[in-house]
């Protein structure tokens, strides 16, 4: 009786659990085909939120812990590497419709992607969405071509390569810095229309016309495009050779060097004010001038040439003082910057130090030492000036010496460089003063004597030469000796 007792309970259970299985097998939903809104999706940084939504019944079957997961297929519409883009939180969503808002990878690009979606408990799928056009934009702003040089030639029978520019003219954001991307070139056949002529980065021109490139977004719009280049053939004579300023013309040397650049040639040779510019024989040259600059292009059977007036930004500023001055202790000095600059600013300098409160374009200097001038033009291109100028205390030409000398050091340190003698004998005194060499040639005979022997360089033919001197009164009273002159 007690096995008969244990053998129901047992088949009892079991058949509690089958029960419980079946209700679980038996668990499902079904999601409707997800509905988009839109044909195409064009996202970029600045945009990326799109949504999906859907049906799904019956709401009932879902576990407390489901989660809807939206995937996307390839550019094919395939599913078997599909990316995930969305998924919901545990328990999250439990009536019908639901609607999702998601974004879309960095790397789509393709015009036939599809949507679906599915649950994990129960575990369910929708059909695929409609097909849509999907592009991820990461280059969405002009770019240049050619070194933004607007034309291009070749000889007959020869062709002429477009290449879009890395890095380009300026701030240009080059879409080659984003190596997933594609291009399209483009020939216009009038002032609005166009004919799609290749792919790639760069493209070879055989035939005359006007030609740019877009990056291949599909049927997404887009602002990533070039310039327009017009192309020539050369069958006689010289062809146009543009010549483009990368800081515009005229220029801010604030900003650097500008770049010159021409069209695509064999050999380059460039000029300025008709002068041949020593080593410029590249497709771009750098200045800082102002001028002519002209450039002869090889372009194999043929030949291209073109100028530019290339201005500067820059002013036109002169101060009155002289590099080195000499000033009386208690003496003052007036410099003042004469400038064509717009709203200059001006800064005084002593000694490298800011003269607080000298704003002006002049300034009353009264302390020796060393002075500068920075000019700044404040409107505009801001471009600056600097001018330096010293100021020295005046040495008396006729200090009392005790003394005749019989050494000097003529290497202009300022110090013995000349033969100082007392001031007796100097200029005034009617006395007569004679240098001779040590073979009697007389160098020096003078009433006058300004302490200033040696007033130009010697030709010494040793380490220390010796002259000899002369010195002669009114009275007829006579000194004589020698001066060794050491290098």
């Amino acid at each position: 009786m007690r096995k008969t007792t244990t053998l129901k309970s047992y088949f009892f259970i079991l058949g509690i659990f089958v029960l419980l299985l079946s209700g679980q097998i038996n668990a499902q939903i079904v999601i409707g085909t997800p509905n988009l809104g839109y044909t195409r999706a064009c996202a970029s940084a600045s945009f990326n939120t799109y949504n999906i939504s859907f049906v799904f019944s019956p709401e009932s079957e879902l576990s407390p812990t489901n989660r809807f997961i939206v995937e996307m297929s390839d550019d094919t519409g395939n599913f078997s590497n599909a990316t995930v883009v969305y998924t919901s939180e545990p328990g999250a969503v439990t009536t019908s419709p639901a609607a999702f808002t998601f974004a879309i990878p960095e790397n789509t690009a393709g015009e036939n992607y599809r949507l679906r979606v599915k649950s994990t408990g129960p575990v369910a799928s929708s059909s695929s969405s409609a097909r849509f056009a999907a592009y991820y934009k990461l280059q969405d702003s002009p770019f240049t071509i050619n070194n933004l040089v607007s034309t291009g030639a070749y000889c007959t029978g020869g062709t002429y390569l477009l290449t879009i520019d890395k890095p380009g003219i300026g701030s240009n954001d080059s879409p080659l810095n984003y190596p997933s991307l594609t291009y399209k070139w483009y020939k216009e056949t009038s002032p609005t229309t166009s004919t799609y002529v290749g792919d790639g980065a760069t493209l070879s021109v055989n035939q005359p016309g006007t030609y740019f490139v877009k990056t291949n977004y599909g049927t997404c719009t887009s602002n990533s495009f070039s310039n327009r280049v017009k192309i020539s053939e050369v069958t006689s004579g010289e062809a146009n050779a543009s010549i483009v300023s990368s800081l515009g013309n005229p220029f801010c040397p604030a900003n650097g060097m500008t770049t010159l650049s021409t069209l695509g040639g064999v050999s380059y040779q460039w000029f300025k004010n008709g002068t041949p510019i020593t080593g410029a024989i590249n497709q771009k040259y750098q200045t800082d001038e102002s001028g002519t600059f002209s450039v002869k292009v090889d372009l194999g059977s043929c030949s291209a040439s073109g100028s530019i007036e290339l201005e500067s930004r820059g002013f036109e500023s002169s101060i009155d003082v002289e590099d080195d001055n000499i000033m009386e202790e208690g003496d003052n000095l007036w410099a003042t910057v004469t400038t064509d600059a717009v709203n200059p600013k001006f800064e005084w300098y002593l000694n490298n130090v800011i003269i607080s409160g000298a704003q002006d374009n002049f300034l009353e200097a009264r302390s020796f030492g060393n002075y500068k001038v920075i000019v700044t033009q404040t409107t505009g291109c801001k471009v600056s000036e600097e001018f330096n100028f010293s100021i020295s205390e005046s040495m008396d030409p006729f200090p009392e010496v005790e003394n005749i000398p019989n050494l000097i050091s003529p290497n202009g340190d300022g110090i013995n460089d000349t033969w100082i003698i007392p001031t007796k004998y100097v200029s005034g005194t009617n006395t007569e003063v004679i240098i001779m060499t040590n073979q009697g040639k007389v160098v020096l005979q003078t009433k006058d004597y300004l302490n200033n022997w040696p007033e130009t360089p010697l030709v010494l033919n040793s380490i220390n030469q010796v002259f000899y001197y002369i010195i002669i009164t009114q009275d007829q009273q006579t000194k004589k000796g020698s001066i060794t002159v050491v290098k």
